[in-house]
């Protein structure tokens, strides 16, 4: 449930601000673009051209609506029936509206209203604008960045961090974006109409392969590297990443060693305790580091050395080890949740490691106003795979999510401007791949589950994509690592 309050307060907040500018500016058009530095990151816009707004301008926007929030100003329903939003469709002015109108079917879209103003959500804000407690907002280069209170900060607003790294894979996610012709989420489903989709996955597809080929040469490029280190998220696809990374290296005449940080655990009877008394599997304190970075030492000097083996089902070190000798110059490929950290490999010198940063970082939005939060597609990803290689249902990774957000808040995301490359891991089309995988899962779920209203808002934003046949995924497919028939591995 408080996903839930938190998505609400996000959402009002939201309206709120665009009801400000409207409100100061009604001649400018807000556009929501990505997730930023725990908040949301946009640009103005008038007549299409960029416009670059000062800090006393924010702070304007900001004093406008802490006046509307103190009025507690109902929030009126106007209409959540998609068949009467398509009968007015010509009378809607915004492009993208009508878009989504046109191509998005059954999209759960909801028309509401505040003093005139006039807006569409998919998740409902709260009644009245009273019901928000506390925001955020920042100039951010050329844009702004709105911040809400949120569960993993003690709902507290996260502070301002400068991510130059971070912003600069999200422009990059953007032009993608425009080299494969598409904008919203409306045209995404257009393709599919006009069989244009097959195009649509294999230049996606290609733009990720023409990426891990650049970072596969920048690698090589930086004399000296001997250690790779791949670490991200929850579901972002580390795995085939580091297979594909790997061939790369490979291709260049690179001898590539792959290490798994899950055969360094100190054995699960070891395991330290978190604040609440549960065994912290995630703290990189679970990790034996004096063992890996000797082995690494020995590695790197090309002698013999005898890498553990964990066995998952013990919970203990197998007493069968790996025997491995390196040529000079080899490069070990180490991908795994503390990778960018230098407490992992802290005996190795800077200059000999090449840190990455892979994550789901943006995914093309239902329209100027709507995102399409990448946290929900990465939730929609795990679910899809723990249910197909694992067999868990998808209320159990629903109910686990907000663990697996606590530890990626304090061991990966702090990390992320420390990385010497940044991977973009989402696919524009991939929500109308894994619809009906999440779908099955999702509709388990029953009315009086605590994980019921996520489950719904989900299936709502999967409502909204037509879905596509798997078959047409290529095989080396970053997808493949979810919905299964990777050439990388079995499932």
């Amino acid at each position: 449930m408080k996903h839930v309050i938190e998505g609400r307060q996000y959402e009002t907040t939201k309206l709120v601000f665009l009801k400000a500018v409207n409100d100061l500016y009604p001649e400018y058009e807000v556009e929501l673009q990505n997730s930023l530095n725990n908040g949301s990151y946009g640009e103005i816009y008038k007549n299409e051209k960029l416009i670059v707004l000062e800090s006393e301008d924010y702070n304007k926007i900001h004093k406008k609506m802490d006046e509307i929030v103190s009025r507690d100003i109902p929030i009126n329903l106007i209409t959540e029936n998609s068949e009467d939003l398509k009968l007015k469709a010509k009378a809607i002015e915004r492009k993208d509206i009508k878009s989504l109108l046109e191509n998005c079917g059954w999209s759960k879209i909801k028309e509401v209203e505040i003093e005139g103003y006039r807006d569409y959500f998919y998740i409902c804000p709260g009644k009245s604008t009273g019901i928000v407690k506390d925001f955020k907002i920042y100039k951010y280069h050329n844009g702004f960045i709105l911040k809400t209170p949120m569960e993993v900060f003690n709902w507290k607003v996260a502070p301002l961090k400068d991510t130059p790294k971070i912003s600069k894979a999200f422009k990059e996610g953007h032009l993608w974006e425009r080299i494969m012709g598409i904008n919203y989420a409306g045209s995404i489903n257009k393709k599919i109409f006009d069989n244009e989709i097959l195009e649509l996955i294999l230049l996606n597809e290609t733009l990720h392969n023409k990426k891990i080929g650049k970072i596969s040469d920048e690698i090589i490029k930086k004399k000296g590297v001997r250690i790779v280190t791949i670490a991200g998220p929850s579901s972002s696809g580390k795995t085939t990443f580091s297979k594909k990374l790997l061939l790369n290296l490979k291709t260049s005449g690179i001898d590539t060693l792959a290490i798994s940080l899950d055969d360094y655990y100190i054995g699960r009877e070891n395991v330290p305790l978190d604040e609440n008394g549960q065994k912290d599997f995630e703290t990189i304190e679970a990790l034996d580091i004096k063992l890996l970075n000797e082995n690494l030492k020995d590695l790197i000097n090309g002698l013999d050395t005898e890498l553990p083996l964990y066995d998952f089902y013990t919970g203990e070190r197998k007493k069968k080890t790996r025997k491995v000798k390196l040529p000079k110059d080899a490069i070990i490929i180490i991908e795994g949740i503390h990778g960018l950290n230098d407490e992992l490999t802290k005996y190795i010198p800077r200059e000999q490691k090449f840190k990455i940063y892979i994550s789901c970082l943006t995914q093309t939005n239902m329209d100027m106003h709507n995102r399409v939060h990448t946290t929900d597609v990465r939730k929609i990803r795990r679910i899809v795979r723990d249910s197909i290689s694992r067999k868990t249902p998808g209320e159990e990774t629903l109910a686990m999510w907000h663990s697996i957000r606590k530890g990626e808040e304090k061991w990966i995301f702090p990390f992320q401007e420390d990385a010497d490359e940044i991977f973009n891991s989402s696919l524009s089309y991939e929500l109308c791949i894994l619809k009906p995988y999440a779908l099955k899962e999702l509709m388990k779920i029953s009315v009086d589950s605590p994980e019921y209203d996520e489950a719904k808002k989900l299936a709502d934003l999967l409502s909204c994509f037509i879905t596509v046949d798997q078959s047409i995924v290529p095989t080396n497919s970053i997808l493949k690592e979810f919905i299964g028939g990777s050439v990388f591995y079995k499932y």
